[in-house]
């Protein structure tokens, strides 16, 4: 009877040291939309409008800045949009420094984060709808095809879709500040400067439009309201209140409140429910 044959080797195993994790890369938070450092603003005759004001606004805030009349708060509006520089202190916009910009450059700024809503609209008389809203494209290099394309879907996320071809003596007050807000929107801007948005409606009007803001920062705009109005400051989640020309608080949290079917306590806006038409409204 023949010897079993000899048991194979079995090559050894060379254990091999664990991997070396490597440590995540984190990418670096966005810029503010838009930061103020000990920033003011003079004007001839000593008049100090701005006094070292400290302000950062982030991607998707959607806060009041409220003062009496006299406060700084319309001066506030300017410097935080580029319509003026400050006599010292920095403003960056989207990361960049306003005071480093040439006219031209901080021109193109402005149209690519920034869009204005004010009191009195600022319409083209003569020129229907979708011809105003288009006006905000006009230094975009857009062509105008495209502008109106962009116009009249701006114009339906206002809900004035069906009031497209009207010029602004054919609109209420409030359809017409909406024509406004479309405008302001159409370039899709990082931040919207709303300047007493209800400051020329009445309560329902008023109303509409500020359902409309909070609609469109719910949507991603970043939204700042300068007001006078202590109610609509009440219902934003943030309040920077100014008085003669600094920021006495800065506040952030509860509004006013909101009861459970969605209406912002104040302004009979319903948000999910049926809405005021302000056609209707006679404004």
């Amino acid at each position: 009877m023949s010897a079993p044959p000899p048991p194979r080797s079995v090559p050894a195993v060379t254990a091999h040291p664990p991997a070396r994790s490597v440590p995540a890369v984190t990418a670096p938070p966005p810029a503010p939309v838009v930061e103020l450092r000990n920033a003011t603003k003079s004007y001839p005759g000593g008049v100090q409008a701005l006094r070292a004001v400290n302000l950062t606004v982030h991607e998707g805030e959607l806060l009041a800045v409220v003062g009496p009349s006299g406060s700084g708060k319309s001066t506030m509006l300017n410097v935080m949009g580029t319509l003026d520089r400050p006599t010292t202190g920095t403003v960056r916009v989207a990361g960049y420094d306003v005071s480093a910009l040439s006219d031209a450059r901080l021109s193109a700024l402005r149209a690519r984060h920034i869009g204005f809503v004010f009191q009195h609209f600022h319409l083209a008389a003569g020129r229907d709808a979708v011809d105003n809203v288009a006006d905000g494209l006009l230094y975009a290099g857009v062509g105008s095809r495209e502008r109106r394309e962009r116009a009249r879907d701006a114009l339906a996320r206002v809900r004035l879709d069906h009031r497209t071809s009207h010029t602004p003596n054919e609109l209420s007050g409030g359809e017409k500040q909406r024509v406004a807000i479309a405008r302001a929107l159409v370039g899709e801007p990082r931040l919207l400067l709303a300047d007493e948005p209800t400051g020329a409606l009445d309560t329902a009007s008023g109303a509409i439009v500020m359902e409309l803001l909070h609609e469109l920062n719910a949507s991603g705009t970043t939204v700042c309201v300068i007001t006078h109005d202590q109610q609509i400051a009440a219902a934003l989640p943030r309040r920077v209140r100014f008085r003669d020309g600094e920021i006495v608080s800065d506040d952030r949290g509860t509004t006013a409140g909101s009861d459970d079917r969605g209406t912002t306590a104040g302004f009979g806006v319903t948000v999910d429910g049926a809405r005021t038409d302000d056609t209707e409204a006679g404004t």
